[in-house]
């Protein structure tokens, strides 16, 4: 799918200053005129507009996006495709403030955008399809009768507090504090001290630590390849970061720590967004698990206060001690003959076998323990 068109110049402007601070753009929503009509994008790329039922659509020349739907809608079927063109985008502010109570999404649905159903307090349930990849800020946030959310069985790209003020995420929090679906860590609000994160963890949303004051140290496994923007937004008593795995640190990803003394950072690192660190002047000490050579290869701000007043670390002999090793079920750090009779007991049906990590037992990669896996790990304990 060809990048998405950017809005119109007006647009453009509104929408920054509404996903900076947080405030749905409900005021701005218009109906669209029904009679289709050419417009031109900021980037030169055309799109025609059109109505589908309930619907306003964009059409652009692979895609369709979603674009509005009528306030009054109680109940939409999105179609998955318009005019023989697959409809892979729900638009930004398309069902915002509607009265929807059931919308079904089709499995050509791509991506979901910024405050898509954001304060449609009718909808009770929402599925989101296999082919979603990424959710907006805020697309499902004031939802406030949403209990019950079907997600596909993948990583999806997951932005800033997507189901805020939902009774789902209330329930899920308060069955604990790390709210982590298929292996992304959505939110972090109720955490509270040192914060330890285990290795089945493979991403962490933008913004899920967002103004926690109550964290004041977080270690992240290797697992995690990428600190997406504002995950550490103004958590002003965080004092200690462990890195172990980030190639990439986004945007503001620690903006506001004032307290931050102590980062420890993956010799896999190789950006640094120049915004990471904004409004922090602590001194802090900043540990490098790599080289100064490899360091100085890093594309990060050569003018960042916090980096330059930082002092550096270099240890090129670190591991991560949460790095998942194969087989190792019980997680106690080492695979060996207690991890098998764990696997054959867990077969056998035994309710007192607990499979700490189950994914490291899963040695045919098909997401189901069998005794083929079994058959696996005993080889693998016989080459030991």
């Amino acid at each position: 799918m060809k990048n998405r068109v950017k809005a119109l110049k007006t647009a453009v402007i509104l929408a920054a200053v509404t996903l900076t601070t947080g405030i749905p753009l409900s005021a701005q929503r218009g109906v669209w005129e029904s009679a289709p009509i050419t417009v031109y994008a900021a980037d030169n790329e055309s799109y025609t507009e059109g109505k589908s039922g309930l619907l306003t659509y964009r059409k652009y020349s692979d895609h369709v996006e979603i674009s509005h739907c009528e306030l009054s809608a109680t109940s939409v079927e999105i179609p998955e495709s318009i005019e023989g063109l697959p409809v892979t985008v729900i638009g930004i502010y398309a069902f915002q403030i509607s009265k929807i109570q059931s919308v079904t999404i089709p499995n050509s649905v791509k991506e979901i955008g910024h405050y898509a159903f954001n304060s449609c307090s009718n909808l009770t349930s929402i599925t989101i399809p296999d082919s979603v990849e990424k959710v907006g800020i805020r697309a499902f946030e004031n939802c406030s009768s949403l209990e019950k959310i079907e997600f596909p069985d993948h990583i999806i790209e997951w932005n800033t507090k997507v189901f805020e003020g939902t009774p789902w995420i209330s329930s899920q929090r308060e069955k604990s504090p790390l709210v982590i679906v298929n292996g992304a860590l959505l939110d972090g609000d109720k955490c509270k001290g040192e914060v330890k994160l285990t290795s089945d963890i493979k991403y962490i949303a933008s913004g899920a630590f967002q103004r926690n004051m109550d964290i004041t140290s977080v270690v992240v496994p290797s697992s995690v390849t990428k600190l997406c923007d504002n995950v550490f937004f103004y958590c002003t008593n965080l004092t200690s970061v462990e890195l172990n795995g980030a190639t990439l640190i986004g945007s503001m990803a620690f903006c506001g720590c004032e307290k931050l003394t102590d980062l420890k950072l993956s010799g896999k690192l190789t950006d640094i967004d120049e915004r990471a660190f904004s409004d922090i002047k602590s001194n802090a000490t900043i540990t490098f698990y790599g080289s100064k050579e490899t360091w100085e290869k890093i594309n990060k701000p050569n003018d960042d206060p916090f980096l330059k007043n930082a002092k550096m670390i270099f240890d090129e002999n670190h591991s991560d001690p949460n790095e998942e090793i194969a087989g190792d079920l019980n997680m106690d750090g080492e695979f060996n003959v207690a991890d098998f009779l764990l696997l054959q007991k867990w077969l056998l049906g035994d309710k007192n076998a607990e499979l700490k990590n189950w994914k490291a037992a899963d040695y045919t990669k098909d997401e189901v323990l069998d005794v083929f896996d079994l058959v696996l790990m005993r080889k693998a304990i016989i080459k030991k």
